[in-house]
């Protein structure tokens, strides 16, 4: 899990507004910021099987919210895209 200072930070970057925390760029931002973190961690540990299972749910998040972020707006979805370096 992060840390909460990292985890502000990361809404810091990817904030809409000034009180947006839960808006579609927020949260993949956060989902991506985990998935690297947990990737790292499978590397060290390649049988834990409970994490694997765990990115792959997110993964699958991370690509539903992207799938809806293009259909709503096409433009925020391409700046978040290069800002994460997805794709």
């Amino acid at each position: 899990m992060l840390q909460t200072k990292a985890k502000q930070k990361i809404i810091e970057k990817a904030k809409v507004h000034d009180t947006d925390t839960g808006s579609s760029e927020v949260q993949i931002s956060l989902l991506t910021e985990e998935m690297k973190r947990l990737a790292a961690h499978l590397k060290q540990h390649p049988k834990d099987i409970h994490s694997r299972r765990g990115l792959l749910r997110m993964v699958a998040k991370r690509k539903s919210l992207l799938t809806y972020l293009q259909k709503e707006d096409e433009k925020r979805h391409a700046i978040l895209v290069k800002k994460l370096g997805l794709k």
